[in-house]
């Protein structure tokens, strides 16, 4: 006898299907609502943008998707993420910014059971944007050590957009909404870490910066700072500084000039003394002028605070090769030796810096400095405390030189008009764009 076959309308396997899919999207939804787990939500706000001297203010809109635990404990530190889908201001039409030449940091507001302002700042890696062209700018970073039981609420705030050494400062005009909730329950996890999603940005906490100002008009300087290296820890050897944005006032043989560089100070113990060496972190300029072999020499006085005093003299060598007018130019590593001459903390913040090139000599004295590196120092016989503490440069083999002091992009494309000179040197000595990648 023929078993008998059973029939099963189509209907009733679509409607089959899709219960699987319905019991298979409930796991999946129990799954993403575990605890601890990460969320993310896009929120878009009105934003009035300064861009540098010369370049008209924008209105815009900001569109940030905040990540952050949904749930952790009273003394977790959490990891969060600030991702821009839209930025509110476009590359103004005077430049073409190469790749890994903008960096965004900014302030992301805490509230609720906790109030804080929470330090963001992303790597300086971006894709080549044309002149007119949308920012696309890196995921910032930073963390928040959790105090108080209860929802703590995260806001996207101000935020810096910094290329070739200047800022566009970038405000909300309106209430931006809650991004992102975390709720904290109480608890000991003073020694627990929750991170959000991972992504491809670099932590806040591997290279910190001064986080946007409040209000566009505000000075970098002025912000809040995200974590920094202190020279703390049992056989550590190796310290990173954080990268600080360094306001100068520069004498040329023709004039006074002004520029903003990055500058990152970072060490590495010997014995009792520090091998230091002082980065510009920025992006390539061409150069506005014929520049001969061995003809550039930069140096700059790094000024002790804290427990130690006075100065120690690091300096790079000469640029290598000639560097030909509208070919990249770079500054290279400046290198010297730190011997502490106080125990206790101190710190280490960039000076005045100087420049020698085709026989003229650019003085740029910054105007606010601010610390880059903390270190637990021992005292030495014949150490730096009260005193000038000198070494000679280091052997880095990079090309020497970067443009001038301008801190406006009007600035940047006047210069790239003017033919190269002798005298033109004086001027194109420091605009502080070098070339160096972030050590990571």
């Amino acid at each position: 006898m023929r078993k008998r076959r059973r029939v099963i309308p189509a209907g009733g396997r679509r409607a089959g299907a899709a219960a699987a899919a319905m019991i298979l999207g409930g796991a999946g939804v129990l799954l993403g609502m575990s605890a601890g787990s990460a969320q993310a939500a896009e929120v878009s706000y009105a934003t009035h943008c300064v861009p540098p001297a010369g370049i008209d203010p924008v209105d815009g809109t900001t569109k940030v998707e905040i990540t952050a635990p949904a749930t952790a404990h009273v003394g977790d530190t959490v990891d969060v993420v600030w991702k821009f889908t839209q930025a509110a201001s476009k590359n103004p039409d005077i430049i073409d910014l190469p790749a890994n030449s903008v960096q965004p940091s900014g302030t992301l507001k805490a509230g609720g059971a906790q109030t804080a302002d929470i330090a963001m700042l992303g790597p300086r890696e971006n894709p080549a944007i044309p002149k007119g062209g949308a920012m696309t700018l890196s995921d910032m970073k930073g963390t928040l050590k959790l105090t108080t039981a209860g929802e703590v609420t995260l806001t996207p705030g101000a935020y810096t957009v910094n290329a070739f050494g200047t800022d566009t400062k970038c405000a909300p005009t309106v209430t931006v909404p809650t991004s992102a909730t975390i709720d904290v329950t109480a608890g000991d996890g003073s020694s627990s870490s929750t991170s959000p999603t991972p992504t491809d940005s670099t932590s806040a906490s591997e290279s910190a910066s001064e986080s946007a100002s409040e209000s566009a008009s505000s000075s970098p300087s002025d912000s809040v700072s995200a974590s920094s290296s202190d020279g703390t820890g049992s056989g550590q050897t190796d310290f990173t500084g954080k990268e600080v944005s360094v306001p100068y006032a520069c004498k040329t043989p023709i004039g006074d000039k002004s520029a903003t560089s990055p500058v990152q100070i970072n060490a590495k113990k010997d014995g009792g003394s520090y091998d230091l060496t002082v980065q510009f972190n920025g992006s390539v300029m061409d150069s506005p002028a014929d520049i001969p072999a061995n003809s550039v020499s930069p140096s700059m006085e790094v000024v002790l605070g804290g427990a130690d005093k006075g100065t120690v003299h690091v300096e790079g060598p000469t640029n290598s090769a000639a560097i030909k007018s509208g070919d990249p130019i770079e500054i290279p590593d400046l290198t010297g030796t730190y011997k502490p001459g106080a125990s206790g903390t101190s710190t280490l913040a960039p000076g005045v810096l100087t420049v020698k090139a085709l026989g003229t000599t650019t003085t740029c004295t910054p105007t606010k400095s601010e610390v880059s590196l903390t270190l637990d120092t021992t005292e030495q016989a014949s150490g730096a405390s009260g005193s000038t503490s000198s070494s000679s440069g280091g052997t880095s083999t990079s090309g020497g030189l970067a443009e001038t002091g301008s801190d406006s992009h009007g600035g940047l494309k006047a210069l790239g008009l003017v033919s190269g000179t002798a005298i033109l040197l004086g001027v194109a000595v420091f605009t502080f764009l070098p070339g160096r990648r972030r050590l990571r």
